[in-house]
Parts: C-alpha cells; sequence; structure tokens
C-alpha cells in the first residue's frame, strides 16, 4: 500500500518495533475486547482509551480525542471505527484492518450461531415466549436511544420541525429513508448556511449517487420464506451482490447510532424485499442487542437469513466497508474534513432526520411486539417496556443486562398466561 499506510500522527518509538509485532498486538487485544465488549458503543471507547492510551502509551490522550471526534462525524458505528484508527495511529491501513476485523469477528461469529439456533428452534414454545418478553425490552431500548439522540440533534425549531416532517412523512408514505437523509441535509445546508466560504473538501451531497441503486434492487427475488442450508451455498450465487450493495448504502449513512440501521433495514428487508417477517426482524435487533460489539451486526442475522453463513457473512463485510474506506484511506483528510462548515450544517439537517425515521419505524415493531392476542400479555408487555425505559433513561443501566431480565419475564408470561 505504499508509504500512505503509515499514518504522519504517530508515537515516537513505533519505528523501532517491526510492523508484523505491532498487528499482532491489534489483533490480540481488539479479539479480546470484541469479545468482551458489553455496554454500548460509550463503553466500548472507554476500554479503548483504557489499553491503548492508558495501559500501553500507544499515543497521546489528544490524538484520541480527535479520532473519538472525527469517528463520531462520520457514517458508522463510532466505538467500531475508534478501534479502526486506533489501529490506524499503531500501524497504518493494515493496522486499521486488523484492529476492525478483529473487533467485528467475536460479535459475528456468536450472531451467526444465535441466528442458527433461532432459526433452527423457531415456532418452539419456550423460544417463542423468550422474545415475547425480549421484544418489549427491545422496544423501550430504541425509544431511549431516541430520547439520548433527541437531546443530542434538536438545538433549536428548525430540528424539530425536520424530525415531525421525517416522521410524519414516514409514516404516510414510507419513502427512501436515504433520500430524506440527503434532503434533510439539504435543508441544513440551507437553514444553517455558513457565513464564509468553506475551504476546499469533499461535499456530503456527492452521496446521492447510491439512491438510484434501490430501484435495481426492488427486482431482487424475494423467494427467502424457506430457510436456506446453513452454509447457503445454493442461494449465495443469486444473493451476494444485492446483499452487498444493499449494506454498503446502509453503512454509508448511518448516522448518529447503531439503532439507525432500523430505519434503514426495516422497510427494506421487511417490506420491499420480504426476506423476512416484521417480528423477524425486531427479534434479529434483540440478538444484535445480546452480542458484544455494535448492534450493526444485525446485518448478519439478516444475511443468515437470506443466504446462511455466506450470506451473513456479505452483508456483515458490506455493512463495515464504508467505515473501513472512511478511516483507512481519507483519516489524513478527517480532522480538515470535520471543521468544514458546510459538513457541519450538512449533519446538523441529517441528525434530526435520523430520529424522525426511527421513530416513524419504531412504531409499527411497537404495535407488534406489544399488542398480543391475549390482554394480559399486553398488559405485561407494555409494562414490561415501561419498566425498561424507566431503568434506561432514569437507572442508566446498560441493555445487555435488561435483555436477559425480558427473556426471563417471557418464559414467566408464557408459563402463568
Amino acid at each position: 500500500m505504499g508509504h500512505s499506510t503509515e499514518p504522519e500522527t504517530q508515537h515516537l518509538n513505533r519505528n523501532s518495533i517491526p510492523l508484523s509485532i505491532r498487528l499482532k498486538e491489534l489483533a490480540k487485544l481488539f479479539l479480546r475486547l470484541g469479545a468482551i465488549g458489553f455496554g454500548g458503543p460509550q463503553a466500548h471507547i472507554a476500554m479503548i482509551h483504557d489499553e491503548a492510551v492508558v495501559r500501553r502509551g500507544w499515543f497521546q490522550e489528544e490524538q484520541f480525542l480527535e479520532g473519538v471526534a472525527i469517528c463520531e462525524m462520520l457514517p458508522g458505528p463510532a466505538s467500531t471505527q475508534t478501534g479502526m484508527y486506533t489501529g490506524y495511529l499503531r500501524a497504518g491501513q493494515w493496522g486499521a484492518l486488523v484492529a476492525g476485523a478483529s473487533f467485528i469477528l467475536p460479535a459475528f461469529l456468536i450472531m451467526v450461531v444465535l441466528s442458527w439456533a433461532y432459526f433452527r428452534f423457531q415456532g418452539v414454545p419456550q423460544i417463542e415466549h423468550l422474545f415475547l418478553g425480549i421484544s418489549p425490552v427491545v422496544i423501550a431500548i430504541i425509544f431511549g436511544f431516541c430520547w439520548k439522540l433527541a437531546k443530542k440533534a434538536i438545538k433549536d425549531r428548525t430540528g424539530v420541525a425536520i424530525a415531525l416532517t421525517v416522521l410524519l412523512i414516514s409514516l404516510l408514505f414510507r419513502p427512501n429513508v436515504l433520500l430524506l437523509f440527503i434532503l434533510s441535509g439539504l435543508v441544513g445546508l440551507v437553514v444553517y448556511r455558513p457565513t464564509q466560504l468553506p475551504p476546499p473538501g469533499p461535499s456530503p451531497r456527492l452521496r446521492v449517487w447510491i439512491v438510484p441503486w434501490l430501484s435495481w434492487l426492488a427486482t431482487v427475488p424475494a423467494e427467502t420464506s424457506v430457510m436456506s442450508s446453513f452454509w447457503g451455498l445454493e442461494r449465495i450465487q443469486a444473493y451476494a451482490l444485492p446483499l452487498g450493495l444493499f449494506f454498503v448504502q446502509v453503512g454509508a449513512f448511518i448516522f448518529g447510532g447503531g439503532l439507525v440501521i432500523i430505519p434503514l433495514l426495516e422497510s427494506a428487508v421487511v417490506d420491499d424485499f420480504q426476506w423476512m417477517s416484521r417480528s423477524q426482524f425486531l427479534d434479529g435487533v434483540a440478538l444484535g442487542e445480546l452480542t458484544p460489539g455494535p448492534v450493526v451486526i444485525t446485518a448478519a442475522f439478516v444475511g443468515y437469513k437470506v443466504a446462511g453463513v455466506l450470506g451473513a457473512l456479505v452483508a456483515t463485510v458490506a455493512i463495515f466497508l464504508p467505515s473501513f474506506f472512511f478511516i483507512m484511506f481519507t483519516s489524513p483528510f478527517l480532522l480538515r474534513l470535520r471543521q468544514n462548515p458546510w459538513v457541519k450544517r450538512f449533519l446538523k439537517g441529517v441528525m434530526p432526520a435520523v430520529l424522525g425515521a426511527i421513530a416513524a419505524a419504531t412504531l409499527p415493531l411497537a404495535q407488534a411486539a406489544l399488542w398480543q392476542d391475549q390482554w394480559p400479555l399486553t398488559a405485561v408487555a407494555i409494562a414490561l417496556s415501561l419498566a425498561t425505559l424507566v431503568a434506561l433513561v432514569r437507572f442508566r443501566r446498560p441493555t445487555w443486562q435488561l435483555i436477559p431480565v425480558g427473556a426471563l419475564a417471557g418464559l414467566v408470561m408464557g408459563v402463568v398466561v
């Protein structure tokens, strides 16, 4: 990869350590962090900081904070990108690749096993009871995320107007979510326009090119009601390209946190492509919350349903591909881009739109999760969801602790009611 693999922002003694040794260090560290990374993105970032800055002294505090700020600005899961950026500072582009892949691998393997078990034993009463309690908890997690995102993204009346407009349009017309994000970003460029010309740099409006692909993806066959084999060899040839293209688009527009995948995925995989039912999609989000690492790994669940393990691999690689690209090939320019006033205004318009899109996608999911055939089950599901919301917002309990509680409550509901 030439001299570009060595970033300028490096520790003074780094060149004295062979590249192979640094790559092994990164692989060992991020495999471990990926396996124990429960607690959400902030916990992931704190663990990376402790290991890379405090314990190992690979680089300075200021460099790490700059990296976190860059990753928060980019689309994609910020904690995973922070790991990639750490690898980039430590060992260049190869370091970013090794750190990112090592951090993602444990969650991917766990999700494949969970996906296999879910579809293998789907219909067993005990499994249905588990998700009877898990689904209301996931709904609460999503609304709790909306609450936190609202405090971060809504700064004025324009932000409120963008969020409500996207919410209403999404509920009434179910348009393309990516197009809504782009249009909201353009509104941000107009409303929050800078008073001076920006320095030269790439424009976020260049991403418009990906939207026309959706019309092509709509022609992809949707005969996935019957499960593929474990490896998916009989389906991967037909579905590799559509899975890859779709999840690359999703990965390029995950602004604001991992749960942004919900509006980006839900309408497409349930309504447009008919790859799975709405309840299956919600259960996949729940499994994503159960794994260490980013909830974006839910892509592997969708890929497994469509084309087995190979489909899960294609979907996972595709959804993280934009993150790898941004960190590995644009890191030298990202600090300057972060100060670009046009980019700031574009993102200021996108973030409220993200909030509105998530809320719109969650309402039908909430109906499926909370409204049960028997009114006692409905009452318990609503109570469980409200209790989870309080635990998240008031007591700040981590999501990975709440989902097992919901599963236990679901088992109890299944036995008692």
